[in-house]
């Protein structure tokens, strides 16, 4: 079958199935199962289909999806939240608008700790809005700079998005994507802070009051045991004294430890912690099975090679290539969650880039980057009606106030695709890549 055809059929109807609202991961099976269809017999299409979906979800580094999951939820209901928000506080004090400051270094700590956008938002955004409005904040202003920055958790490690990729990118090193992720996380949370300071000295907000140097310390002191997390979880892993899979079970067993002593679980919020933690796994698994039959049927027509050709021919520029590659994950993922954009565009853009000399590193965190942009952009970003919810705001008087950190964001992301060195300096000075 013609590739051109076959790539027409696939997202055509998968489009089509986005309009009439069917969830993602149904859309996905049904647009792989059409095509499949059209150059398989029934049976062979249903047996290839069920096969490539089981084989998608037997690998040993997926068990780690589910247990950062608990991991973070867990940590949710723990307590840690207010302890990192306080922490961060105690850093953004003196700064105007320390609040929205505040904020930010509350969604990269608790972020890198969760592995979740979406619970970032929810848990920092929750804890601050009141105190925001109290003091003078516009809701709207607040609202934006949590949604800007609930998705750096997804760059800092742990993240389950890295090990996602690894997993879709062919068993890509997850230390040396946990490693890569910190100087673009960083530098994200950074170009946020700096929107939001200028937009604070403008509209007069204030900065907190000095915190003394022995309630700092106490502040900090109730805040170690959390950070200790990422020490203990990403410092084993990069080490080599476990997997990605043992450093989550590591995870889970640290907060569930840190919440009983600091007395913030009981029966009742255990049971709920298992059920949406099994919700969420669920819907992660499906979305990965589902992928694995979209990325066959696409590897099996020959639409990345067609894709890649069809850009080759259009230009001749790596520059100009990895731009237009920029410009569809961005146009896309305005429409889809992070999880199934890295299996999609992973099969598709992975070997363009390589074929450019791009390192299968690198371009992981161009993906991430590029998807966490998506988070908070209508019509499908999760972190956008989340954190509205939280503030109790409307979607429309969000977007203008985004539009600042969304442009930043895209220049940001500009800079980690052309200075490789962003992404590959940390793992390359530990030896991690190959």
């Amino acid at each position: 079958m013609d590739p051109l055809l076959a790539a027409l059929a696939l997202f055509g109807t998968f489009v089509v199935l986005l309009a009439l609202g069917v969830p993602i991961s149904v859309g996905i099976i049904v647009s792989a199962f059409v095509t499949a269809l059209l150059m398989l017999p029934w049976a062979d299409t249903t047996f290839v289909v069920g096969q490539q979906m089981s084989m998608g979800v037997e690998s040993f580094s997926l068990l780690a999806v589910p247990l950062f999951i608990l991991a973070g939820n867990i940590m949710n209901n723990g307590g840690i939240a207010q302890r990192l928000v306080d922490l961060a506080l105690v850093i953004s004090g003196r700064v105007p608008g320390s609040l929205a400051h505040t904020n930010v270094l509350a969604n990269m700590l608790f972020g890198s700790l969760s592995g979740s956008a979406v619970a970032s938002a929810a848990a920092i955004g929750g804890t601050l809005h009141e105190r925001q409005r109290k003091e003078g904040y516009d809701p709207a202003y607040s609202a934006s700079v949590n949604i800007a920055s609930a998705s750096v958790g997804l760059l800092i490690p742990p993240t389950t998005a890295a090990i996602v990729y690894s997993t879709v990118a062919g068993g890509v090193s997850v230390s040396a994507l946990f490693m890569a992720g910190y100087v673009p996380g960083i530098l994200m949370g950074l170009v946020v802070m700096l929107i939001a300071f200028v937009v604070a000295r403008r509209r007069g907000y204030r900065s907190s009051e000095r915190v003394g140097l022995r309630q700092g310390l106490t502040v900090l002191g109730r805040a170690i045991p959390s950070l200790l997390l990422v020490v203990v979880v990403v410092g084993g892993i990069v080490a080599g004294i476990f997997t990605a899979t043992e450093g989550a079970a590591v995870a889970v067993v640290y907060c569930l430890v840190l919440s009983l002593i600091y007395r913030s679980l009981d029966s009742t919020s255990l049971t709920q912690i298992a059920v949406r933690t099994v919700s969420s796994t669920g819907a992660v698994m499906l979305l990965i099975a589902a992928s694995s039959a979209m990325a066959w049927v696409m590897a099996f027509t020959g639409i990345p090679s067609a894709i890649t050709d069809a850009l080759v021919a259009t230009t001749d520029s790596r520059v100009a290539i990895l731009a237009l590659m920029l410009v569809i994950m961005l146009v896309v993922g305005t429409f889809l969650d992070i999880t199934p954009a890295i299996l999609i565009f992973t099969p598709i853009f992975l070997p363009i880039a390589t074929e450019l000399g791009m390192d299968p590193v690198h371009f992981g965190m161009v993906l991430i980057l590029a998807m966490c942009i998506g988070t908070m952009t209508p019509p499908v970003g999760s972190v956008l009606f989340v954190a509205t919810g939280v503030a109790g705001v409307r979607i429309e008087d969000v977007v203008p106030r985004l539009l600042p950190y969304f442009a930043g964001l895209v220049v940001l992301l500009l800079l980690i695709t052309y200075v490789p060195a962003l992404s590959l300096g940390i793992p390359g000075m530990l030896g991690l890549l190959e």
